[in-house]
């Protein structure tokens, strides 16, 4: 297609030679740092959202999203969790039916209803999985905190599991209490072998992890024996699912924890004394945990590692170190309080020197989610499957990365011309009508009206002036709002 070919060149050439200064918006408009901001620290702006920071004004908008309430989402995206099966049903139930329903189809005879139980089975956990899926995207287009939601990707993804299903929701909070909820999370122990860790046969997976990937960071002084004492710190820690409690010594009994599918089984643990970043650990039970979770969240090592990873996820590639340091004070004066060191990020100056256009590239999350957000604000979708299909074509499935480093947070990792071609094509179906996004899912369904509109307000009077001459050239040769909307969703200046 002609106008495909052409955005295909504009973006290439774009992202060459740089985006073009953004022209200072006309009086009583949004600033174009505080447009960039509401777009690094929201899913993508909307008519509706400049509006709402508008009315509140800058610094009162931010306040609102470091300390959000309990808004609901819309009672449109609203109604439709409320009908996902399992929503309200505690996690240790479901994983108790599932598991029950997978031996029983597995103990079946006759291969043919064999065959039958077990797809079944299969289908309900695939099911469970694209409903977890559409719950998330459903938060992320349309709910008010809108900065907690995308630091609930970043955990997600910081401490990332495959097909993680759950909706542990943290931001404001320390990060102890992050890393505590994801040692208790079955799906994290089972993810990374801990359920399987015991005395005598010690699994080191989840204790390296814990230390390379969440917290410390490689290269930062601890050593291969402080992983083989995390991990003989961590034996015993596991997963649960039969009703009845374990049958122990007598003087083991008062040791044992469960929490829902969490165990900590003191006939699997290791009681020996150990040495970790130099303490010694006394062996006594699921304190040691405790002791060692202490020490790892308060190392300044675990500060510049999280803090790095933040500023890059909002700030761009390389951060500056400044920012970091700033970051990492507070992340240890603070005792690791999130929103304290959000707010010393849009605060620092190194922060506002990167807020102008062009300056961060989007990752396929961030780049779907902002043109859906844009092309429709408030109007609630009614399918989420076409936007999962996008990532996973995008290779950002959610909750799809099969290793436990999580995806790439740089640019390189997502702006290559295979990666580019993928986005002009979604752009094209985004851009030429509802893409299915409208279509609630059923045989009988039938599609809502709707249309994208992009050249909106908020174009008109903020988005036009952070565009190059070469981006407002090509949108003029549109031979349609069509191939208007796919041109402007397919700009380099969109994809940052």
């Amino acid at each position: 297609m002609p106008h495909f070919k052409r955005a295909a060149r504009l973006a290439v050439a774009s992202l060459i030679a740089g985006v073009a200064a953004a022209a200072p918006a006309r009086a009583g408009d949004i600033s174009p740092r505080d447009l960039v901001l509401l777009d690094r620290l929201t899913w993508g702006a909307t008519a509706s959202s400049v509006a709402h920071l508008q009315s509140l004004g800058t610094e009162r908008w931010l306040q609102e999203q470091l300390h959000p309430g309990n808004e609901p989402l819309p009672e449109a995206a609203k109604t439709q969790v409320e009908t996902m099966a399992d929503v309200h049903r505690p996690l240790v139930e479901i994983a108790t039916a599932f598991d029950t329903q997978g031996k029983t189809a597995n103990q079946i005879p006759d291969a043919e209803l064999k065959k039958a139980a077990q797809q079944a089975f299969q289908q309900g956990m695939n099911d469970r999985g694209r409903q977890a899926q559409a719950r998330s995207i459903l938060r992320a287009l349309y709910a008010p905190d809108q900065l907690r939601d995308r630091m609930t990707w970043f955990w997600f993804n910081h401490f990332n599991i495959h097909q993680y299903k759950s909706n542990l929701r943290v931001m404001v909070g320390h990060f102890r209490d992050l890393l505590a909820a994801t040692l208790h999370h079955p799906a994290m122990l089972r993810y990374l072998d801990n359920a399987d860790n015991a005395a005598g046969h010690i699994n080191e997976n989840y204790a390296r992890e814990i230390m390379e990937l969440h917290t410390m960071g490689v290269g930062s002084g601890y050593t291969q024996a402080d992983v083989e004492a995390l991990a003989k710190i961590l034996t015993g820690v596991g997963i649960d699912l039969n009703p009845e409690a374990p049958k122990l010594k007598p003087e083991w009994q008062p040791l044992l924890v469960r929490q829902g599918a969490f165990e900590f089984n003191p006939a699997r643990h290791d009681f020996s004394d150990k040495v970790f970043l130099g303490h010694t650990i006394k062996g006594r039970g699921f304190a040691e945990v405790d002791e060692a979770l202490d020490l790892i969240a308060r190392n300044p090592a675990t500060a510049k590692h999280v803090c790095e990873k933040l500023a890059t996820y909002f700030a761009g590639d390389n951060p500056p170190p400044a920012l970091v340091e700033h970051m990492a004070q507070t992340f240890q004066s603070s005792d690791g309080d999130i929103a304290a060191v959000l707010a010393t990020m849009v605060h620092a100056p190194e922060f506002v020197a990167t807020l102008k256009p062009g300056a961060k590239f989007k990752d396929p999350v961030s780049y779907v989610y902002s043109a859906v957000r844009l092309a429709y604000d408030r109007k609630v979708i009614l399918n989420t499957g076409p936007i999962q299909n996008w990532l996973n074509r995008l290779s950002e499935g959610l909750y799809n990365h099969a290793t436990p480093d999580g995806y790439a947070l740089n640019a390189a990792a997502w702006d290559g011309p295979g990666q580019m071609m993928l986005r002009f094509e979604i752009a094209r179906q985004i851009g030429s009508g509802s893409a299915g996004l409208f279509k609630p899912d059923g045989p009988t369904a039938v599609e809502q009206p709707a249309f994208p509109l992009l050249q909106n307000a908020l174009y008109f009077t903020a988005l036009r002036q952070t565009l190059s001459p070469a981006t407002l050239a090509a949108l003029d040769q549109a031979v349609s709002p069509q191939d208007w909307n796919a041109l402007f969703l397919s700009s380099p200046e969109f994809m940052r």
